[in-house]
């Protein structure tokens, strides 16, 4: 409903993949510091769709929604709106804190993607299971978060780390940014084995691992004040009904970065020197490197099991 003489925002009417949208508001500014209109918003959800579906399909999809753009307020939305166009798939998932499933939207098309653009749902959080399997999370995420002065280059030295590890147990990872002030470290499980007891035990089991050998620089505790100089090793992420940023979502920042798969070369190139410009993308970087390959599709291609410990 909108107030006594104030007219509803103009709609355009687009089509996405053979489907019909309806927009609003293009020209609305949504990243002030760079310019960024929801139209340019929408234009990098139907260009990044192809690489990034993958990494939502059959994930019911968190968004954080900014409708007047980032230097407003923003709110976190798991309801998959009303409003929806019909061709918006739902998904009904039981928490632990909800009487009721909840009815997320599964974006699993072109049109979908920009549907959620169209809202200002400038991020994408999903779980770590897909609706298919809700019981056997697909891997294992290490989200990698500095407590100043620490910053991104200690995140790329505890990455490193981490993957190391992981190498000496037989497991492959990937990397990708959080878009943000850290980076994640994904672990490809696709074997359904596993429960997300099973992978936060183990993550918090590496943590606190790194932890016992590196107290001055690593924690994997979530008091805030003991992440002071230190990167925070957060297991937690691999709770149940947590959700984490999706592979080349947007993040609400001053600037249009992007959650941004990164290659080891890179990570380890920014641990070395200290400088984190090459772990930084905005999203017309992001389309440009996308047209090389796609850095994190062993998160999807990679089939192995957490090792038993005895």
């Amino acid at each position: 409903m909108y107030a006594a003489g104030v007219s509803p925002p103009p709609r355009t009417r687009v089509e996405v993949a053979g489907r019909h949208l309806s927009v609003s508001n293009l020209d609305k500014v949504l990243y002030p510091a760079r310019g960024t209109t929801k139209a340019a918003v929408i234009d990098y959800a139907v260009r990044i769709a192809p690489v990034m579906l993958p990494y939502l399909r059959r994930r019911p999809v968190t968004f954080v929604r900014w409708p007047d753009g980032v230097e407003s307020h923003s709110f976190f939305e798991k309801n998959c709106p009303g409003h929806r166009p019909d061709w918006v798939e739902v998904a009904r998932i039981p928490t632990g804190s909800q009487d009721a499933p909840i009815p997320f939207c599964l974006i699993e098309e072109p049109a979908a993607l920009a549907w959620a653009a169209n809202l200002a749902a400038l991020e994408l959080h999903v779980p770590m299971a897909t609706v298919d399997d809700w019981l056997h999370p697909t891997g294992v995420v290490f989200d990698l978060d500095p407590g100043a002065p620490a910053g991104i280059a200690d995140c790329a030295r505890v990455a490193l780390r981490i993957r190391d590890l992981l190498a000496r147990l037989d497991l492959t990872a990937v990397a990708k940014t959080s878009g943000s002030k850290g980076l994640h470290v994904f672990v490809p499980l696709n074997s359904a084995i596993a429960t997300s007891d099973d992978t936060r035990d183990f993550a918090l089991a590496l943590a606190g691992f790194l932890e016992s050998r590196e107290p001055d620089t690593v924690t994997a505790n979530m008091r805030k004040e003991l992440r002071t100089g230190r990167v925070f090793v957060d297991w937690s992420q691999n709770t149940g009904h947590k959700t984490t940023v999706c592979a080349y979502s947007l993040r609400g920042r001053p600037r249009p970065t992007v959650s941004t798969p990164v290659t080891w070369d890179e990570v380890s190139d920014a641990a070395d020197s200290g400088d984190v410009a090459g772990l930084d993308f905005e999203y017309p970087t992001v389309l440009e490197r996308v047209d090389a390959g796609d850095h994190f599709h062993a998160w999807l291609d990679v089939s192995q099991e957490l090792p038993v410990f005895t």
